[in-house]
C-alpha cells in the first residue's frame, strides 16, 4: 500500500538493496573472439565490461605468429618483453565488485601476455575470479593456475575454453553451471 501511495503523488519508489553479486568482466581481445564471449558472459550476468588494452596496441602484423619477426614470437622467445604497459590497468569502484571473470586469448598455452600485468596490478582478496579463454586449438590449460599464483589473492574458480565464434547457447550453458545466484 505504502508503494502504491509513493508511485501515486509523483514520487519514485525507492531503490532496494540488491542480494546479488556485483559482476565484472574483464578481456583482453587481440581478434574479437575474447570480446565477443566477453560481451555474452556480460550480457547474462549484467556484469560491468573492462577492456584491457596495451599501450601500445598490437597490429595484424604483430599478432602474426607465424611470423618469426612478429612482436608476439618476439615477446614469445623473450619472457622480459612480456611486461605489457596497458592504457588503463585499474578499473573504476574495484571494491565494490564480488565476481571477476577474466577473459583472454591462449597464446603459446598460456593466458597472453596483457592478461599478466591487469593481475599484477589488482587486489583480488574478497573476490571470486573465474577465468575463461579462446582458442582454436589449444585448452585452458594451465592459464588460470599461473593467474591465479599471479595474482596471489581472490578465489580463483576453474575457467573454461571456447573456440573462436562459440554459440552464445554454449557461453551461457557455462556461466548458468557457475551458479553465481
Amino acid at each position: 500500500m505504502l508503494r502504491n501511495f509513493l508511485t501515486m503523488d509523483g514520487t519514485e519508489e525507492p531503490e532496494q538493496p540488491s542480494d546479488s553479486s556485483r559482476v565484472l568482466v574483464v578481456y583482453f581481445s587481440a581478434t574479437g573472439n575474447t570480446e565477443s564471449v566477453a560481451n555474452t558472459i556480460a550480457d547474462l550476468t549484467g556484469g560491468d565490461l573492462f577492456e584491457i588494452t596495451p599501450a601500445d596496441p598490437y597490429t595484424s602484423d604483430d599478432l602474426n605468429w607465424t611470423d618469426e619477426n612478429s612482436r608476439v614470437v618476439y615477446e614469445y622467445e623473450n619472457p622480459e618483453a612480456r611486461d605489457i604497459e596497458l592504457a588503463e590497468d585499474t578499473v573504476d569502484n574495484w571494491d565494490e565488485y564480488d565476481v571477476v571473470f577474466i577473459g583472454y586469448p591462449i597464446w603459446w598455452g598460456i593466458a597472453a601476455w596483457p592478461t599478466d600485468s591487469f593481475v599484477e596490478a589488482n587486489d583480488f582478496t574478497g573476490k571470486t575470479v573465474i577465468p575463461f579463454c579462446t582458442s582454436s586449438s589449444s585448452g585452458l590449460g594451465q592459464s588460470g593456475d599461473l593467474l591465479e599464483e599471479l595474482a596471489g589473492t581472490g578465489n580463483w574458480l576453474e575457467g573454461q575454453r571456447f573456440r573462436g565464434g562459440a554459440p552464445a547457447a554454449d557461453v551461457a550453458a557455462w556461466v548458468e553451471s557457475l551458479d553465481l545466484a
